[in-house]
């Protein structure tokens, strides 16, 4: 069997939160590509749309409107993907809310919450949600998208890198819980990647790239496709060895 024969996801169905735009769109697209059918759910119906009907020539898709910070929205999104897809293989916890800029005296506790709501509690929220039905497909893959910040500080980003790494340690709880089910449960964590969030906190790409450019070993910033690629090495059997563990790709930036 060869490499390209693990990184497979051909018979496997996954669902992917933040799927409208930036790296969750990017890992909806590659899962097709390998293979997979995909539930997109975002917050942005439209957006979740758009990714869907760009899958829809390669394989199965489904947009899903959900804000996965709502249990009420997770259960009625869930309960549609199942019914949908019947067996499901992977979940990519990938939604994130916009968070403000400050330390921890500049933030108010809803904008607080609301990071923490959206970060981690849609990743509780979605893991729970969908357990079931992965456990009672035989198992399969669960990837939280932390960040190179759940391992290391930025300033005035007291909220998102709190958020990381809760991400990291919930990972690793889950993968403690639920290996004898056969459930993996990893983290992805990218470095700076070109995307819209970069846009709304440094104003243009441009600025983005000259101030967090250099700030990573490789002088540059990742693309969305980088760190898709790495989403279906986590999702495949090519990572089946691969649990509890955190997968930096990040262009170096945590290695000084």
């Amino acid at each position: 069997m060869t490499d390209t024969d693990n990184c497979s996801l051909a018979g496997k169905s996954a669902v992917v939160t933040g799927a409208g735009n930036g790296i969750g769109r990017a890992i909806s697209l590659a899962f097709a590509e390998a293979g997979a059918a995909v539930a997109c759910v975002d917050l942005d119906a439209k957006a979740a749309e758009a990714t869907a009907a760009a899958i829809a020539n390669k394989g199965r898709s489904l947009p899903v409107h959900c804000d996965v910070a709502s249990e009420t929205e997770v259960e009625l999104a869930v309960k549609r993907i199942v019914r949908e897809f019947s067996a499901i293989h992977v979940l990519v916890n990938g939604a994130a809310g916009y968070d403000p800029s400050g330390t921890i005296l500049d933030l108010t506790l809803s904008e607080w919450d609301r990071v923490f709501a959206v970060n981690v509690g849609g990743a509780f929220l979605m893991s729970r949600a969908l357990l079931p039905a992965m456990i009672g497909a035989g198992g399969g893959s669960i990837i939280h998208i932390a960040s190179q910040l759940g391992s290391v500080a930025a300033s005035r980003r007291a909220a998102y890198c709190a958020t990381k790494g809760a991400l990291i340690q919930l990972a690793k709880a889950m993968a403690t819980d639920h290996a004898s089910q056969n459930i993996r449960v990893n983290t992805l964590s990218p470095g700076a990647v070109e995307t819209e969030r970069l846009i709304k906190r440094f104003g243009d790409m441009e600025t983005a790239r000259r101030t967090a450019g250099p700030k990573h070993l490789l002088q540059r910033l990742g693309q969305p496709e980088e760190i898709a690629r790495a989403a279906v090495f986590l999702a495949s059997d090519a990572s089946s060895f691969m649990t509890g563990a955190d997968l930096l790709v990040d262009g170096g930036y945590n290695a000084t």
